[in-house]
């Protein structure tokens, strides 16, 4: 969750851009930068590392410019370093990014073969140079950009500055999030309102789509098809120091808004984009060719995260995993293997029960890895592998973003295992990693189904149990399913495997129960239908999660269908996650009740 920050001010940015940054801290970063129009020219200053840096560099080489962008960054495309730090710039555009262009590579070779030189390894720069290159052959800024995001693939935010214009910001969103600010004769930018606190109280949220141009005295936002928008203006608490709702109605659905950037923060800590490569990070040196088992354990959301990456350890690198809820695992005292390794994940890494079990396990002489959102933890701590979750900070008490980024994890790391233990070759690797690179802009879609789904919540509200169904890593999803709308909504509700059907819960069915059925089109397709066909014959009300494929498949009458974009078999987990958690969220709204602190519950489980 990088930041972006950018300021059409009225005295020198610079100072400004890095105090909005700072606010921005939170979201976690690894470089910084801010670039400033010096009487028209462009002119920028970055760092490895902290804001700190940043701040001494600016201390060292002042910016006097009145309008600039900012930007913190964690490494998606190519290493933490100066040299790929934001904003990137040509001689007369500079930008900043969040988020994944999915065809860079493409539109890499389109500018080199144009005669322009690249100087990073990040897809970021790729923004630059194509606006250059339109702007070389006459467009206005506002054109450029306009032809420019027709190009571009996938899920990100921008903003970028132009040579020669000082009262002109540009910026875009599809996925990540974007808000603008208004002053007297000043406007500002950012990825969080929390960041222009300080300079103002009137906020504008772009929405998935939008673009904006941005003057002193003027917002002018187009929506995607181009169509002049008018956005409302909201009032900000502009003393706050924490982070906020934005302009969602609840923390819990901002967090699922921000999967699509927290996803692809999570991937690039884990695969390197650019070769088409996984990458352990160096804290953490597994050796998955030398392990004989793989022990998971967790609790709740983090649990169902686990189970589905059991499913991707054993089908893609053969390597047998034992997966327990961590309260029991300690208590059944099961044999460890001296060549395992145990694997536990928690989004607060304070979690007794997982605690408790890491502890059992290190006294049985295991090797022990933590999958947790929150690296100074004592899960964390106690570990001898820490490989992180960057969802940044998860206010609801229902998982989202924290569960997808653990699947984001799971994955990486089951691939990775694949390469290592000799299952999967080059081209499955790089084929996988492609799938991974497309979740962001494919949760991105997902979040787009919204209203339909608001609309099947508000029945969903009038019953009083809920079943999900789903096979193989759909299986996982419907438990997880079934949890989210216990939590927030109160419906009694339970996921099962849809092989499981006839063998106890077909005895539940009649006219009122709705039967949640997740079912990508995958090879298991055709055996979640002939359930689905149990369900119908006895009166149930299906609603079925599906793809464009699942969908032209299924004959049968439903209540609902939800149809999700297509994407690879692998990593349909993290992009059936989405239409789970909005149908929860949206009942419990429905419901009335307090989403965010649901009762009984609390964030962090910290007791046995």
């Amino acid at each position: 969750m990088c930041g972006i920050v950018g300021i059409i001010g009225r005295s020198p940015v610079a100072p400004l851009m890095v105090e909005a940054l700072r606010r921005l801290e939170y979201r976690g970063y690894d470089s910084a930068g801010v670039a400033t129009l010096e009487s028209g020219h462009l002119t920028r200053r970055r760092a490895q590392g902290k804001l700190v840096n940043l701040e001494a560099r600016l201390k060292e080489l002042p910016l006097a410019g009145f309008v600039g962008i900012g930007h913190t960054r964690w490494a998606t495309h190519g290493a933490p370093n100066e040299a790929n730090a934001h904003p990137h710039a040509t001689e007369r555009v500079a930008v900043v990014h969040n988020g994944i262009i999915e065809n860079f590579q493409a539109l890499r070779e389109e500018i080199r073969e144009a005669g322009r030189t690249l100087s990073s390894d990040t897809d970021t720069e790729v923004i630059a140079h194509l606006l250059t290159l339109a702007l070389q052959r006459g467009l206005s800024p506002r054109d450029a950009m306009a032809e420019t995001l027709g190009k571009l693939q996938g899920a990100f935010a921008m903003a970028a500055l132009f040579e020669g214009h000082d009262d002109l910001l540009i910026a875009a969103r599809r996925g990540s999030p974007l808000a603008i600010g208004h002053g007297h004769d000043e406007m500002y930018l950012g990825s969080d309102a929390i960041a222009l606190s300080p300079f103002t109280d009137r906020i504008t949220y772009l929405e998935d789509g939008d673009w904006a141009v941005i003057t002193r005295r003027s917002v002018e936002i187009f929506d995607e098809g181009g169509r002049r928008v008018e956005r409302p203006m909201t009032h900000a608490v502009a003393a706050s120091l924490t982070v906020d709702k934005g302009n969602h109605r609840h923390f819990m659905l901002k967090e699922i808004h921000e999967q699509p950037e927290v996803i692809s923060h999570t991937l690039g800590h884990y695969v390197d984009f650019v070769t088409g490569r996984t990458m352990l990070p160096a804290e953490a040196p597994i050796d998955f060719s030398r392990l004989s088992r793989l022990s998971i354990s967790a609790c709740g959301t983090a649990y169902y995260a686990g189970l589905v990456g059991k499913y991707w350890f054993e089908r893609l690198a053969r390597l047998p995993v034992d997966i327990d809820i961590a309260s029991e695992f300690r208590y059944r005292e099961m044999p460890l293997d001296p060549d395992g390794l145990a694997l536990f994940v928690s989004q607060s890494g304070e979690t007794a029960d997982t605690l408790a079990s890491l502890r059992y396990c290190r006294k049985a002489g295991q090797k022990i890895a933590a999958i947790v959102n929150v690296p100074t933890s004592t899960i964390a701590r106690e570990a001898d592998f820490v490989l992180p979750t960057l969802a940044g900070p998860e206010i609801g008490v229902a998982s989202t973003k924290a569960f997808t980024c653990q699947l984001s994890v799971l994955f990486a790391l089951a691939v990775a295992a694949g390469r290592q233990r000799g299952i999967l070759s080059d081209a499955d690797e790089e084929r996988l990693v492609t799938a991974a690179m497309e979740v962001p802009r494919l949760v991105s879609q997902t979040l787009k189904l919204e209203g339909r789904i608001e609309g099947l919540a508000k029945e969903i509200a009038k019953v009083k149990d809920v079943l999900y169904l789903g096979r193989g890593t759909s299986f996982p999803l419907a438990m997880e399913g079934a949890l989210k709308l216990k939590e927030i909504s109160y419906i009694h509700a339970e996921g099962y495997a849809a092989g499981e059907l006839k063998h106890g819960p077909i005895a539940l069915i009649d006219e009122t129960l709705p039967v949640i059925v997740i079912a990508p089109h995958d090879r298991l397709f055709e055996k979640t239908c002939s359930n689905m066909e149990e369900v119908a014959a006895r009166g149930g009300r299906i609603v079925l999660v599906t793809d464009r494929a699942g969908a032209a498949a299924t004959h049968m009458a439903t209540m609902e269908t939800i149809v999700l974009p297509d994407a690879a078999e692998e990593v349909t987990p993290l992009v059936y996650a989405v239409p789970v958690q909005l149908i929860a969220y949206h009942t419990a709204v429905v419901m009335g009740t307090d989403v965010d602190q649901p009762r009984n519950l609390a964030k962090s489980v910290t007791v046995e």
